[in-house]
């Protein structure tokens, strides 16, 4: 079954749906620059109310391994996902630090952009179109394409039945794709959790 990750979340609300739909992740985001960025306290409050049968995913754009090492061993996060410039030499200082999981996103524009993710030591991988902006990029890019991955990047409850049937990721991962005046809604986070539940991948 493909697996499921809300991404963005913030709010105590987002949290009380989530513990009834049980998605496989949630992500919080620890990039100061993003409008869904959360505190250090405001993340641990959140992970505290969460069913714990739900992994929290922390989502960093070029921060420090020491500090994202320090979310994972606090408990507050589950899993890094790697947003920015992160390079092979970071995910080794990384897991000096952590034996955690980490997740390494890549922005797909082109063929020659899957080829740095077929060496990419991480646990996971992303493709992405962009970063958070809603854009879906060109899946015919994936055909062939063999090494299990979370996809993201404009996946909404109306689209990802496609995705699933047609790609057969490991995992999709959606935000603005569940928002409905840049918040989180919660019939469209369900109906996105049901259609997704709806087909084996």
């Amino acid at each position: 079954m493909t697996r499921i990750k809300l991404c963005g979340i913030t709010r105590q609300k987002d949290i009380e749906v989530i513990n009834l739909i049980k998605p496989d992740y949630i992500g919080l985001v620890f990039a100061p620059a993003s409008r869904r960025y959360v505190e250090d306290e405001t993340a641990a409050m959140l992970k505290k109310q969460l069913d714990p049968s739900v992994k929290t995913v922390g989502v960093f754009v070029d921060e420090t391994p020491a500090r994202v090492a320090e979310l994972l061993n606090k408990g507050i996060i589950e899993l890094a996902q790697l947003h920015g410039n992160e390079d092979e030499a970071y995910i080794h200082k990384l897991r000096a630090l952590t034996d955690k999981p980490v997740i390494k996103a890549f922005r797909i524009k082109a063929g020659e952009d899957l080829l740095k993710t077929r060496d990419c030591s991480a646990d996971h991988i992303l493709l992405d179109a962009g970063a958070g902006d809603g854009a879906v990029f060109d899946w015919e890019l994936l055909s062939g394409y063999d090494r299990p991955y979370f996809l993201a990047g404009g996946l909404n409850p109306a689209n990802v039945e496609e995705a699933v049937n047609r790609l057969h990721p490991f995992a999709v991962d959606v935000s603005s794709g569940i928002e409905t005046d840049r918040v989180k809604d919660p019939i469209k986070m369900r109906e996105f959790c049901d259609t997704v539940r709806g087909f084996i991948a």
